[in-house]
């Protein structure tokens, strides 16, 4: 599959780039015809500093109390706090101390907080921080979550996301489905590529992906 890896240069700054293999790939909510790769994005500081800084210009008039890593992005989000809260660069956060906390996940896959982390959720302001949006479920189950903690989310920031908005809040993102071309995401039953008996290369995840 690697010999297929196409790369991808970000329209926003050059240096930040992810990988996307071409195929047919299942994910736990849908089908898929790209697998996107973003392991240097997340794992490699100095990407992971400019991809931050790149979604910190979107969020520089909202006021972020604690931002909630999924996915596997918690250096991005350490970063983001950085760059949301830099003196000098006309942030609303100036100066400020924001919260970086990863939920933990039960059996259902559902977050939870517990009593000493709470604390950063209960009456917060809070930004979710995911890699990758594709039907917006996660983010959807994410939302009641925090509900029951009562917190408050403003905004969503994804490295990469197929969805313009979930919930009336706008997600935004260094990478969209218009960088990746006819891509598409379907229910297995609506899958065309299982229709046309194309045999699924992947199962996929935040984690990465496995061979079937």
């Amino acid at each position: 599959m690697e010999s297929r890896l196409i790369e991808i240069t970000s329209k926003k700054n050059k240096k930040i780039k992810m990988g996307i293999i071409p195929g047919h790939f299942a994910t736990n909510h849908s089908h898929i015809n790209y697998y996107v790769d973003m392991t240097t994005i997340k794992t490699n500081h100095s990407v992971a500093k400019l991809a931050a800084k790149e979604l910190a210009s979107d969020y520089r008039d909202t006021c972020i109390d604690t931002i909630i890593c999924l996915e596997g992005t918690e250096m991005i989000g350490a970063f983001l706090a950085d760059a949301l809260t830099k003196s000098g660069e006309m942030n609303i956060n100036d100066s400020k101390g924001i919260s970086v906390i990863t939920p933990e996940l039960n059996t259902n896959n559902q977050m939870i907080f517990r009593d000493n982390i709470q604390k950063s959720i209960y009456g917060k302001r809070i930004l979710l921080l995911i890699s990758s949006t594709s039907t917006g479920k996660t983010i959807n189950r994410s939302t009641d979550c925090l509900k029951y903690y009562n917190g408050n989310l403003v905004a969503i920031a994804s490295i990469f996301s197929a969805a313009k908005h979930v919930l009336d809040i706008p997600i935004k993102s260094i990478f969209t489905s218009d960088d990746l071309p006819n891509y598409k995401t379907e229910t297995p039953a609506d899958c065309q590529l299982c229709k046309d008996g194309v045999k699924v290369d992947a199962i996929v995840n935040s984690y990465g992906y496995s061979k079937i």
